[in-house]
């Protein structure tokens, strides 16, 4: 009787911490895991304590990438997956969200169109499949350009009927990475003391950094050589690559850093959550700019609320005069790419 009674209470317990422990239960999936962002990115996400089952997708290697992380020692299960056998159904299914650097890096002399000609059908493909086999997942798009892959994606769960403006984020974490860093250097502060809003899109003048709300005081010659190093930190990292790929492994910082954002608000349960990202918004909405990079604040179900940009320069102003009809024509271009 006595062993049948424990037996009982066992269960029962086993049963309560099933509960409370399942709504914890994480699968985040990597489409694109063997590439330059995809590996550094997964091992982050490896790292993650709220990641219980990481699910990684690409074309070619990623059963072996899988393998070689699934040695690390913390609570989270490593599976690989390649086309064969509906594998990216499988490694979607179930997945709470969703991490997308698939497609090809920039190249010296490479434009944005180029880039976006390969690009633009890698991330349509990726978003039908996920409309279809986890549609209610958190998606952070990677895949450049950002500023019209974000469109194309939106677009495309429209089409399915699925789209959640509050599950799609485009990831631009590396603008203010890059931010805290480079303004660090300049005066000589620690970057983790040094929060710098960066507002816009994810390319060249589509990133603004409101410089001016950080407290610090700056020369104009500052403002001039921080704001082109922040939109064109990329170009840097290209270029000192000598053509052998673009930023990954700061890119795989900042892909790590949004996700376990997006953990920590829809997982852990943490409160007052902020990140910038390019979500559907209506900040610029009069301008005809469907969507926008600000602070968020994500809860529990994804944005909650979307950062108004306040009090800023006459430097800032020209810069998003300047940021406006660049992110026009870029989520034009993305959303013409579904029709």
């Amino acid at each position: 009787m006595m062993f049948l009674t424990s037996r009982l209470f066992t269960s029962i317990a086993a049963k309560r911490a099933f509960s409370t422990s399942a709504a914890n239960l994480s699968k985040v999936a990597v489409l694109g895991a063997s590439g330059g962002i995809g590996q550094p990115l997964s091992l982050l996400l490896k790292e993650n304590p709220h990641v219980t089952h990481l699910s990684l997708y690409d074309i070619v290697n990623t059963p072996g990438v899988a393998a070689d992380l699934s040695h690390i020692n913390t609570n989270s299960k490593v599976t690989g997956h390649t086309p064969e056998n509906d594998g990216l159904k499988t490694a979607l299914e179930g997945a709470h969200v969703v991490v997308i650097p698939a497609g090809v890096p920039r190249k010296p002399g490479m434009t944005r169109d180029d880039l976006f000609n390969t690009n633009a059908g890698i991330v349509r493909d990726l978003a039908t499949a996920a409309a279809k086999y986890c549609p209610d997942a958190h998606f952070l798009v990677i895949s450049n350009p950002v500023n019209s892959t974000v469109p194309i994606f939106a677009e495309t769960l429209k089409k399915a009927g699925v789209f959640n403006p509050k599950r799609l984020y485009g990831v631009t974490t590396l603008d203010v990475v890059r931010a805290s860093r480079f303004v660090a250097e300049i005066k000589n502060l620690d970057p983790k003391d040094v929060k710098v809003t960066v507002v816009g899109g994810h390319s060249g003048v589509t990133i603004v950094p409101l410089l001016s709300q950080t407290g610090i005081e700056f020369t104009k010659e500052e403002l001039d050589t921080l704001t082109h190093r922040i939109q064109f930190g990329g170009d840097e990292v290209v270029k000192a690559k000598n053509g052998t790929g673009s930023a990954t492994l700061s890119m795989a910082y900042a892909g790590a850093r949004m996700a376990n954002a997006v953990l920590e608000a829809t997982v852990g349960g943490k409160k007052g959550v902020v990140e910038p990202s390019f979500v559907k918004s209506d900040v610029f909405a009069k301008e005809g700019v469907e969507y926008f990079s600000t602070n968020i604040e994500i809860g529990p179900e994804g944005v909650e609320k979307i950062h108004e940009i306040d009090e800023i320069s006459d430097y800032e102003k020209d810069l998003i005069s300047k940021a406006i009809p660049e992110l026009q024509k870029n989520i034009t271009k993305g959303n013409n790419f579904v029709q």
